[in-house]
């Protein structure tokens, strides 16, 4: 059935036919609920919508797994500190510098002594500090090497030149001082 004036239009001669048939399909197919595919400029929209969510979603992924990753470092230079840590306490306060203010660590002689040559180091742990073996530091280094305040050793061997080392000599130092 056409409408009263697709007949008009036909009588009239100002449309052929094929219009009116094809016309009339599209409005059969409106009605059945099938609609016309999309337009290119829709679809392009729409793919680069969904590529800049799926973008964001990486990037929020690789957020999240680095942040996974960084805890789960701290989680074992914690566990390394607990269970390696050298017990100190004494007489002797050891001063050193974190982060431009210093600090102390109550030591005796022989912890002081082995302060000073390397063989113990300095780190961070939970307020405070904790003495570590430079074995067990070493761990802690791959990890995590602010968590290290003091170490003699590598300072030693990675601040010093020779050219410093002829010109301090000239300074003598008393065995006895200690600040």
């Amino acid at each position: 059935m056409r409408n009263p004036l697709q007949d008009q239009l036909l009588k009239a001669g100002l449309v052929k036919k094929s219009k009116v048939d094809q016309v009339a399909r599209e409005q059969a197919r409106q009605r059945q609920g099938k609609a016309p595919t999309p337009a290119a400029a829709e679809q392009v929209d729409a793919k680069r919508l969904q590529a800049e969510r799926a973008e964001r979603d990486r990037a929020l992924a690789a957020e999240r797994n680095a942040q996974a990753r960084a805890n789960e470092l701290r989680a074992q230079v914690r566990q390394i500190v607990e269970s390696h840590k050298v017990a100190h306490a004494g007489e002797i306060d050891y001063r050193f510098t974190d982060a431009d203010k210093i600090r102390s660590v109550p030591v005796n002689a022989a912890l002081r002594a082995q302060l000073a040559s390397g063989a113990l180091l300095i780190v961070r742990h939970d307020e405070g500090y904790a003495l570590l073996p430079r074995a067990v530091a070493d761990k802690v280094y791959e990890r995590d090497a602010a968590m290290v305040v003091l170490d003699h050793g590598r300072a030693d061997a990675a601040g010093a030149t020779d050219e410093d080392d002829e010109f301090y000599k000239q300074f003598q130092v008393p065995d006895d001082l200690v600040w």
